[in-house]
């Protein structure tokens, strides 16, 4: 496998640039920027060294480019395993906006698609391939992997590799046995949330050659960490809203209650805006883009809304409802304040929100046996026979799935994920699903029916041009390219369709966006459906003391919060904040204290005339904080030193 070269001769770099580091050189072409953020420089040289390197970087703190860089420095591809497709389709259409080859391979592709795209990859010029990790163990990718040039491998959310991590993936664990694939390739793996026991685990199941952990600060100076404990919790957030100037996120946890929010402050005269996965995906994007162009100052959302967010100028978030984990906290309230000016991040908590969460944690791990019937219902209503499926995607409307069956929707997601977390199957987040198209009529049939409009003819001609198979089986089309081919527009072409579906000609499904579901294993039998109790139990476990610790952070009142969360994720050397909720309290007392301990020492000098010793032992204090009040008393010209080294009072 190639090693990373400099590609000078491709970049038409100015003169001016650092010829001696293409990294440099690379980020000034494609990004304009003269050098890198705090955090990135190591890992990046780390990279370009060949040392498989685990990055633990907090949200925001530009991890895609400790990969892009050192992929555009080096002669090859870079592939790269995220289980988040907003993800792919965002940083592929960035990177080909800059002009850079890029594809993506997920679970709403067709076969056809997957096959040009790692076609592309072997044999075309493509520097980045993002890859699911679901499609890692299909044979297309295993024979063409060996035949690219690849330099780099890069995993994100590596966390989700380790049994220990707060979303465990098993579809990561074959990354592993990618890596046997490509033995001289150096592995780069980035998560924003790992705790110790978590980044020892990354390591060991990539199959690192040595450890090798680069830690980003998780401190956030500019962000100010606070938690409100209240039962008035409006009051409390009207207060917040109207002393912080700026645009703001407030989290809930249900849909209704974002809707309800959103409508109370938009009632009082404040612009608010709300999103959760329930709206259609254009009214999502409508939202989102009002809220970051400055349209609407409040968003009232569910943690749905965060991926994508690019905007730099919050000035706050407020948690009004817990989250079940440090790590999901600490990567939401992290939103606020990326432009490094001061910020703030609040967490609101009531009386009754413990026990709140804590039924939502029993709901989060319904029995074994309900999870194996869940799993048989949706078989049965993808129509999935046993025995079939493998490696292959439904789309899945769990509303409409959840009204059929009537079950709680929180019950059949949490079956979900423990189905996943079993190697069974996964839910994707929502996609951009093709238009399907299949004839209903046989190839001779077709021609004895009597069509009396003759664009519906030239499209059905078009069509039969156009695409194999629809005789037998529901394949993918693109109503654009029909458009095209025919000479008509979209419109019309979606509209014919529409009606040869009312004539029966054909079935049709519209092109949608909806989540699916991916079968990580062929549909079995119920009774060979086996969630291991252990790992059951060893989940329920973890999330236990996750959901301990976020209660910890919540009723803490004594040590600073960012050296609570630093401390969570390994960084023993944190230094207290300044300026969280309990570190300027803390200030707080200690100003009273010396303001108190100065009035003491006042009193005793009026008695007499006493040496800094002699204070001392009259006072009975901390002789450190004695020191500081004698010495604010001489600044402010309260006292003054005689000769002999007695404090007198100045009248």
């Amino acid at each position: 496998m190639s090693g990373f070269l400099p590609i000078f001769a491709e970049m038409n770099t100015p003169s001016n640039i650092n010829q001696t580091d293409p990294t440099t050189a690379v980020l000034r072409k494609y990004w304009g920027y003269s050098d890198f953020r705090p955090g990135q420089r190591p890992i990046i040289d780390s990279v370009m060294a060949r040392r498989d390197t685990l990055a633990l970087m907090p949200t925001g703190g530009g991890k895609s480019l400790t990969y892009q860089v050192p992929a555009l420095a080096s002669d090859g591809l870079c592939i790269v395993i995220t289980p988040l497709i907003a993800l792919m389709k965002d940083q592929v259409d960035r990177l080909r906006s800059m002009g850079i080859a890029a594809t993506a391979i997920h679970s709403g592709l067709s076969y056809s698609q997957i096959d040009i795209a790692l076609d592309n990859c072997v044999y075309g010029d493509m520097k980045f391939l993002y890859i699911a990790p679901e499609r890692l163990a299909t044979e297309a990718f295993r024979l063409r992997v060996q035949r690219m040039n690849v330099s780099l491998l890069a995993v994100d959310e590596a966390h989700c590799i380790s049994q220990w991590g707060y979303d465990f993936r098993p579809a990561y664990l074959r990354i592993k046995e990618v890596r046997k694939l490509l033995p001289d390739v150096p592995i780069l793996a980035l998560t924003a949330s790992a705790t110790q026991l978590v980044a020892d685990d990354i390591m060991r199941q990539l199959a690192f050659e040595q450890p090798n952990i680069i830690r980003s600060s998780f401190a956030r100076e500019n962000l100010s960490l606070a938690v409100r404990h209240t039962d008035d919790k409006n009051e409390q957030l009207l207060r917040i809203i109207n002393n912080v100037e700026g645009s703001g996120i407030v989290y809930m946890r249900s849909r209704e209650g974002c809707e309800q929010l959103a409508e109370s402050l938009h009632e009082i005269g404040i612009s608010a805006s709300y999103y959760h996965a329930g709206l259609p995906y254009t009214e999502r994007t409508m939202r989102q883009e009002e809220w970051t162009s400055g349209k609407k100052r409040i968003m009232v959302a569910t943690n749905a809304f965060g991926m994508g967010i690019d905007k730099a100028d919050v000035r706050f978030v407020v948690h009004y409802s817990m989250c079940d984990s440090l790590e999901s906290y600490y990567q939401e309230a992290g939103r606020a304040g990326r432009d490094g000016k001061r910020s703030y991040a609040v967490l609101l908590v009531a009386s009754d929100d413990k026990s709140r969460i804590e039924r939502h944690f029993e709901q989060e791990f319904p029995p074994i046996e309900d999870i194996k019937s869940i799993y048989e219902k949706i078989c049965s209503y993808l129509q999935v026979p046993i025995g079939d499926a493998l490696y292959s995607s439904f789309i899945f409307n769990i509303h409409e799935f959840c009204t059929r069956e009537h079950i709680y929707i929180g019950k059949v997601k949490s079956a979900l994920k423990l189905l996943q977390q079993n190697g069974y199957m996964t839910l994707t987040e929502e996609l951009e699903n093709p238009a399907k198209l299949m004839f209903c009529v046989s190839r001779d049939d077709l021609y004895k029916i009597r069509i009396d409009r003759r664009d519906l003819d030239h499209i059905i001609r078009t069509i039969l041009r156009m695409y194999n198979g629809v005789f037998t089986e529901f394949k993918s089309i693109n109503e654009r390219d029909i458009a095209a081919s025919s000479g008509y527009t979209v419109e019309r072409v979606k509209e014919s369709l529409k009606r040869m579906w009312q004539m029966r000609i054909i079935r049709y499904i519209p092109s949608n966006r909806s989540p699916m579901i991916f079968f990580d294993e062929e549909r079995l039998p119920t009774k060979d459906v086996y969630i291991s109790p252990e790992t059951y139990l060893h989940r329920k476990q973890l999330m236990a003391e996750r959901f301990e610790n976020m209660i910890h952070y919540a009723a803490n009142e004594e040590e600073c919060r960012s050296v609570i969360i630093q401390h969570y994720f390994g960084d023993e050397q944190a230094k207290p904040c300044g300026v969280c909720d309990v570190c300027l309290a803390r200030r707080r007392r200690a100003k009273g204290d010396t303001e108190q301990l100065c009035d003491t020492i006042i009193k005793a000098l009026k008695e007499a005339p006493l040496t800094a010793r002699e204070v001392c032992r009259e006072v009975k204090a901390d002789p450190q904080m004695v020191a500081s009040a004698i010495d604010k008393l001489k600044e402010e010209g309260k006292i003054s030193a005689e000769s002999g080294g007695k404090l007198i009072i100045i009248e």
